[in-house]
């Protein structure tokens, strides 16, 4: 059985972790051992596995690995300019045992991205959807239907990173980026969305449905 790659923003951490774990074996093999074990646990969380979105290119897809944390009816980030109108906000929470690589949530165009530095609350809260430093990229299907992706920091993410531009096509389940250690996903759906999954549910990036935009 292969190891899944490592994402390309977190081969340097690999690296250092690698370093230092060599020289901690000329302290002591326990410092060493101990080492390993934080290098192995700092390629695990930068692990970039394969994934396979499914053929309905109508399907919307989690924005990463995770609990579903809330689903609830607000406005969309204020940044974006599309007004006060409720949509549909799926969050999932990525904890620090989960992938971190973040996932276009459907096919189309990308029309906004938009960055807000703010405060760093834990990521399952519900206020950091409105608190936190993030990122939102809003996304126009081919139908005119508008999605929005919401990168979260939390609690001990620091840095977000988003690799999408403004006119950008993306396809369900491509990469976007990632937030380091820890953090939180919210996607926005238009208003009268209806969605299978649950709180509480594990949610898979790329590959479990969040909603049909043609139901």
């Amino acid at each position: 059985m292969s190891l899944p790659p490592i994402h390309p923003e977190g081969r340097v951490f690999v690296a250092i972790a690698a370093i230092l774990t060599f020289g901690l074996f000329w302290f002591s093999a326990v410092a060493g051992t101990i080492g390993i074990f934080a290098a192995l646990c700092v390629a695990a969380f930068f692990r970039d596995p394969a994934r396979v979105p499914p053929p309905d290119t109508s399907a919307v897809v989690a924005g990463g690995d995770g609990r579903i944390e809330a689903i609830v009816h607000v406005p969309p980030p204020p940044e974006l300019g599309l007004g006060e109108t409720a949509r549909l906000r799926i969050s999932t929470f990525l904890s620090l045992f989960n992938v971190h690589v973040n996932r276009v949530p459907v096919s189309g165009t990308v029309r906004q991205v938009r960055y807000t530095p703010g405060k760093f609350f834990n990521a399952s809260l519900g206020k950091a959807s409105t608190d936190n430093e993030r990122n939102a990229v809003l996304i126009v299907t081919p139908d005119g239907a508008e999605v929005v992706v919401v990168q979260i920091a939390g609690l001990v993410a620091r840095r977000i990173l988003c690799t999408l531009k403004e006119g950008q096509l993306v396809r369900a389940g491509d990469r976007m980026g990632l937030i380091r250690f820890g953090s939180r996903v919210d996607i926005y759906l238009p208003a009268g969305t209806k969605t299978p999954v649950r709180i509480g549910q594990t949610a898979v990036g790329a590959e479990t449905v969040l909603a049909n935009l043609t139901e």
